[in-house]
């Protein structure tokens, strides 16, 4: 199974590198709101990665099945077939199911890395598992 994984847990700065990354990707603008990916800073210095964990409970409760596991077991959006309801982001564990208000679809990590490649910490990888 293909997934992000954050390998250092302790390193994050909380400089927001992979949010930026990833709003900016899929979205052209920095929106915290719009990441697949978020930094959630308990006291400041303390920060926590939140990332996909590719459980697939996303899926379960998609009423249109629009999100399908695919064969590196990544659970994908299919633009076409999803309504915008939003109980995908309403389930997800994580917290980190994206429903824009500008976009019609939801959206989610794909495993692609772009966060990763961002990170200055070096402490995203997208590994095999």
């Amino acid at each position: 199974m293909k997934k992000l994984v954050v390998t250092d847990k302790t390193a994050c700065k909380a400089c927001l590198s992979c949010v930026i990354a990833c709003s900016e990707a899929f979205y052209k603008e920095f929106d915290p709101d719009k990441s697949c990916i978020q930094i959630v800073s308990k006291t400041g210095t303390d920060a926590v990665v939140k990332a996909c964990i590719q459980c697939g409970k996303c899926a379960r409760n998609c009423e249109a099945g629009a999100i399908k596991q695919n064969a590196k077991g990544v659970y994908m959006v299919d633009k076409k077939l999803c309504t915008g309801c939003g109980k995908c982001v309403e389930v997800c564990p994580m917290g980190v199911m994206v429903k824009a208000e500008t976009s019609p679809v939801a959206s989610k990590c794909i495993a692609c890395g772009i966060c990763a490649k961002a990170c200055p910490m070096g402490i995203l990888e997208v590994q095999e598992k």
